[in-house]
């Protein structure tokens, strides 16, 4: 019996450790970067979308190729009457034939359509490439979301880590605070002035509680993990990033995004698209060949009835009906055009913005390195004067929160460089080189 009870007991110990183990999981930034781009609907759907254009394209590519088509009939036939008209006047009796059978094989090449097919060719492949670099836009955009949840985790964690370590001196100062109030040496105010910061911490705590499990739940659900892990973010991990080489200008913006360039590409599918419409002021020619065999049976076979020659087809009502539709593809052609000027001016206004940002966050992270020292010094002097008995319970707890937000800006500032160096790079289209992903 004793056994079996320490058995069940280690048995539980395993499953409890087990669990403790899968709901910490460490997980590095370019790890979080390389599953999202693995798993994420987002990318699957990007690439989905590039396949489909790809088969778009060989589909288009197969109309300069010939036409072949084969074609056969039997025909059983009842009780066929035969009448072979000519002018004389003892034409043999035919018999009636009971069967027929008939084989055609034509053949049709495109030489000439206008330079509809040609255009068509140049249209499909922008289309394509176009939607390639859309595909990588999407990368960069879910990379960028990995780095904005991972970021706000580590804020969240790090936040709760501060909270705790306060909260252990905000629960002492209650403990001491007791004794003191039960020897009547401070007031019993001031007890419950200790004890209304150990509540108010309290609830800081539960908050940072519930952000950590709703980034978590977004990140798990995003990296499609079970929902169940709990991420950790390694500090050490996290801060070992580089930030170095931020873009200081547009310049690699305008050159490197991968969505304007995916409106260049459309603007030279455009282009192709007029020349597509203008196709219909020129003839079709085509090259022709064709094989028939054909029976009647006892009445006549023919063999080797082969044949070859040009087709032309000219829609004479269509040339002053295309201007329509040679002006619709200019205009199609201006939108897109005009789509590139927005996106580029929008382009630098976000690379600005960024630049702006990214310097605001450093320093503004030097400010709150001053102010924790400046803090923690207050709150040393206040803490001493309160001891003598020259400061009273307000003062303290004041600069205790004072001290405690502090410590809370300087370590959030810290992260904040990080998520801004990486909101810069994905405004400069340089993102996914960062990460050394781009072949995912």
């Amino acid at each position: 019996m004793k056994i079996s009870q320490l058995m069940l007991f280690g048995v539980f110990f395993i499953g409890i450790s087990s669990i403790e183990a899968q709901e910490k999981t460490s997980l590095t930034l370019d790890e979080a970067v390389k599953l999202a781009w693995e798993k994420s609907n987002e990318v699957t759907l990007a690439n989905t979308k590039v396949n489909t254009k790809k088969y778009e394209l060989k589909t288009v590519k197969n109309n300069q190729y010939p036409d072949i088509k084969v074609s056969g009939q039997y025909q059983r036939l009842t009780k066929a009457s035969i009448d072979m008209h000519n002018d004389g006047s003892d034409a043999a009796t035919l018999g009636s034939p009971d069967r027929a059978m008939l084989g055609m094989a034509n053949l049709s090449l495109p030489i000439f359509a206008g330079f509809k097919i040609q255009s068509s060719i140049d249209a499909y492949d922008n289309m394509y490439e176009a939607e390639n670099a859309n595909a990588a836009k999407t990368k960069e955009d879910v990379a960028l979301k990995v780095v904005t949840y991972y970021t706000a985790l580590y804020k969240a964690q790090k936040t709760l880590d501060v909270l705790n370590e306060n909260q252990k001196s905000a629960k002492q100062r209650v403990t001491d605070f007791v004794e003191l109030e039960k020897n009547g040496i401070i007031p019993r105010n001031d007890l419950l002035k200790a004890q209304l910061l150990v509540s108010k911490t309290q609830l800081s705590i539960d908050e940072a509680n519930n952000n950590i499990n709703n980034i978590n739940f977004y990140l798990t659900t995003l990296l499609k993990l079970d929902p169940s892990v709990k991420l950790q973010v390694n500090e050490d991990d996290f801060f070992n990033l580089k930030t170095s080489n931020a873009p200081t200008s547009d310049a690699l913006a305008l050159e490197s995004r991968k969505d304007l360039e995916a409106i260049r590409l459309q603007g030279k599918a455009s282009e192709a698209n007029i020349k597509i419409a203008k196709s219909g002021y020129y003839p079709s020619v085509s090259l022709l060949g064709g094989y028939t065999a054909f029976d009647l049976k006892d009445i006549i076979t023919v063999k080797y009835a082969m044949n070859f020659g040009i087709g032309l087809s000219y829609d004479l009502s269509g040339i002053l009906k295309n201007n329509v539709h040679v002006k619709e593809a200019e205009s199609r052609a201006l939108e897109v055009k005009n789509t590139e000027a927005i996106m580029t001016d929008r382009i630098k206004v976000e690379v600005q913005k960024s630049i702006e940002d990214y310097d605001l966050a450093i320093n503004q992270s030097v400010v709150y390195e001053e102010a924790l020292q400046q803090a923690a010094e207050n709150y040393r002097l206040v803490k001493d004067k309160f001891d003598n008995g020259l400061s009273d319970t307000n003062d303290l707890v004041e600069a205790d929160v004072e001290h405690l937000n502090a410590k809370i800006q300087t370590a959030l500032s810290k992260a904040t460089i990080i998520q801004k160096y990486y909101e810069l790079l994905s405004v400069s289209g340089q993102l996914s080189q960062s990460f050394n992903l781009s072949k995912i």
